[in-house]
């Protein structure tokens, strides 16, 4: 940016020897024509420099746009992506807090019923089929965060190979 500026300023300065070779031209104060004419041509050769040099800063601010909004664009589609991953975490944590609540009271109606005298057959085979459904959702979550670890392994393996 602070070289916009500077170029800003060369370039109202060459403006203001532009607008005083023109006032002496009006002026005849003196100063031939021919010289008049040389300090024109030289004026306007430094005023095409001028704008060529602002030509080329513009298309380098351009370029730098261009950058961030690539640069944006990619961060807003990874944080699209790992909001999704976030919500499908949380709808598995969930479902593990659930399965977790459940196997408890299953387990205590267990333990109780032990307690009583007998278990009954059935309510080991709950308490089984609950315990087996909270390891599935434990495995779920387990494969759910390394498919999230392989996505963000992914782009590194890309650009290493």
């Amino acid at each position: 940016m602070s070289d916009i500026a500077e170029f800003e300023r060369r370039i109202l300065y060459a403006l203001e020897r532009i607008g005083a070779g023109l006032d002496r031209m009006g002026d005849g104060a003196g100063a031939s024509a021919a010289v008049a004419s040389i300090d024109v041509d030289v004026l306007r050769a430094e005023l095409e420099a001028e704008r060529a040099t602002n030509a080329q800063l513009t298309e380098r601010v351009r370029a730098i746009k261009e950058r961030q909004e690539t640069l944006v664009s990619g961060l807003e589609r990874k944080v699209a992506r790992l909001s999704e991953q976030l919500g499908q975490l949380e709808a598995e944590l969930g479902r593990q807090r659930q399965l977790n609540g459940d196997l408890a009271a299953l387990t205590r109606k267990l333990s109780d019923a032990a307690r009583e005298g007998g278990a009954d057959a059935g309510l080991i085979n709950e308490a089984l089929a609950a315990e087996v459904e909270a390891l599935r959702a434990e495995r779920a979550g387990e494969m759910a965060e390394m498919a999230d670890i392989l996505a963000e392994l992914k782009p590194l393996i890309g650009e290493m190979a």
